[in-house]
């Protein structure tokens, strides 16, 4: 049998709350995560919340880095293993804790962070790296950022301007 966040087409295992997601599946029938109707809507919601934790830990002052993101994410307070988690991911993206990362909407966040979104699938589903549909994972930010490209273009705009 798949792993639970494979089923309802949640790697990375969003919960039920506030938000009102776009693409979830009719019928919600796991009572704790949201059920998407595809893997790709699914991975749109992690891009999201990710593009969230980047603006609200830089209007803090805080950096955008993963450390932050597993502690935000799996916060030890839930009982989670968030050490466990931060070190599985860490191993598997070779990637520093506390460096910081670009911003989730543009093409160098997509590159920062789409490791970091396959480790955390498996950490989430229990399965292996090449188990994880990295084609879903485009698909979600595409379907999250589907301006991505103009935004970078008017930030380029922007920096000769100045």
């Amino acid at each position: 049998m798949k792993p639970r966040g494979l089923r309802n087409n949640n790697p990375l295992n969003i919960r039920h709350g506030k938000s009102q997601w776009q693409g979830t599946a009719e019928a919600q029938t796991d009572r704790e995560f949201v059920c998407f109707m595809t893997m790709g809507m699914g991975y749109r919601a992690a891009w999201k919340i990710l593009q969230t934790y980047y603006e609200t830990f830089t209007k803090a002052g805080k950096t955008f880095c993963l450390y932050q993101i597993i502690h935000r994410w799996a916060p030890p307070e839930d009982n989670n293993d968030t050490a466990h988690y931060l070190h599985y991911v860490l191993k598997l993206t070779g990637k520093a804790g506390m460096q910081p990362l670009p911003e989730p909407r543009t093409a160098a966040g997509y590159k920062a962070l789409q490791p970091i979104m396959v480790a955390m699938t498996c950490v989430e589903n229990g399965i292996k790296p090449e188990e994880v549909t990295t084609a879903a994972i485009e698909q979600g930010w595409k379907l999250a950022f589907p301006d991505a490209k103009t935004i970078r273009l008017r930030r380029n705009m922007q920096k000769l301007k100045d």
